[in-house]
């Protein structure tokens, strides 16, 4: 396991060097700039500006340098929120997003297996075709069109729950963001369970249980650990979509997440923030399919000997 572990590190280094080099690129590309503002500056102002961030340097020698901050761990300064570093902004939005996140997973793969596993011990009843449909829905509508129809229904016409803020993560401002989140991954993991599991079920050792005489939930429960390996091979897709997708879900209910700081970067031009935010994303990315690769390994040998 640990030489499986290095192997799949070392893979991930070039990946993220790739990632860094084209973000750093393509956004000092783009029109505009960070102190593009309605009212223009003195020309004086805006050059001191630039050859204080060292915006004035030739695009080689800015991507050295930021390569070498980023070397000691510097993020940078934010150039929206001037009395903020990049790395100051994480402190307060990564754990948003990271609770949203890890709460909006442990939802999908509980209903969704449950789901699944139902919809293959009734193959070609109600229930599956039930499943089915609200799999299918689920993964068809967008959360920007479920967060709405969520905060009409549970905020504004029954009262139940709050239309958005975080109030430091109080459950009832939870419940509306996690739901939207979770609803594709709870359809995918749904389906995914669905036919891996319907297939481990006509597998030959349990079918022998089955003949043997055990109840069906004893049968349901021993095939269940076969059919968990493609759902724990997704799982580092999964928590990269849930940290991804976050960004709309945090935008619509006014989450203070990194998912905010990046679109506010995005708008304003901050350089800092948004290649900051793309490296965190990339970094945990590679982390959570590395965890995914791992647990997959942990539980068929095969991936970890190279079969």
């Amino acid at each position: 396991m640990i030489a499986y572990t290095l192997r799949r590190l070392l893979q991930a280094v070039p990946t993220l060097v790739l990632v860094i080099t084209l973000s750093f690129f393509l956004m000092r590309l783009a029109p505009g700039g960070p102190f593009d503002l309605e009212r223009p500056l003195p020309p004086a102002a805006m050059e001191n500006l630039r050859r204080v961030y060292g915006l004035d340097q030739p695009l080689p020698v800015q991507f050295a340098r930021y390569l070498g901050a980023l070397a000691t761990g510097d993020l940078g300064p934010s150039f929206s929120f001037r009395d903020l570093s990049v790395a100051d902004l994480f402190a307060r939005g990564l754990p948003v997003s990271m609770t949203l996140g890890s709460l909006a997973l442990a939802l999908a793969l509980a209903v969704g297996i449950g789901l699944g596993t139902l919809a293959a011990t009734r193959q070609g009843g109600a229930a599956d075709r039930l499943v089915g449909l609200l799999a299918a829905l689920a993964l068809s509508v967008p959360s920007f069109v479920v967060a709405p129809l969520l905060q009409i229904a549970f905020g504004l016409s029954l009262r139940w729950l709050p239309l958005s803020g975080w109030e430091g993560g109080a459950p009832s401002h939870l419940v509306l963001p996690v739901i939207t989140l979770a609803l594709p991954q709870i359809g995918a993991i749904a389906r995914l369970t669905r036919t891996s599991m319907a297939e481990a079920l006509r597998a030959q050792h349990v079918r022998t249980l089955r003949a043997m005489g055990l109840p069906p939930l004893a049968v349901a429960r021993h095939a269940l650990r076969g059919a968990l390996l493609p759902v724990v091979a997704i799982l580092g897709p999964l928590a990269a979509a849930m940290l991804t997708g976050s960004v709309v879900v945090e935008t619509i209910f006014g989450l203070p997440g990194i998912g905010r700081y990046f679109v506010d970067g995005a708008l304003n031009r901050d350089y800092t923030l948004v290649m900051g935010t793309v490296v965190l994303v990339a970094v945990l990315v590679l982390l959570f399919n590395l965890a995914g690769d791992l647990l997959s390994a942990l539980l068929d040998p095969r991936l970890r000997l190279g079969a």
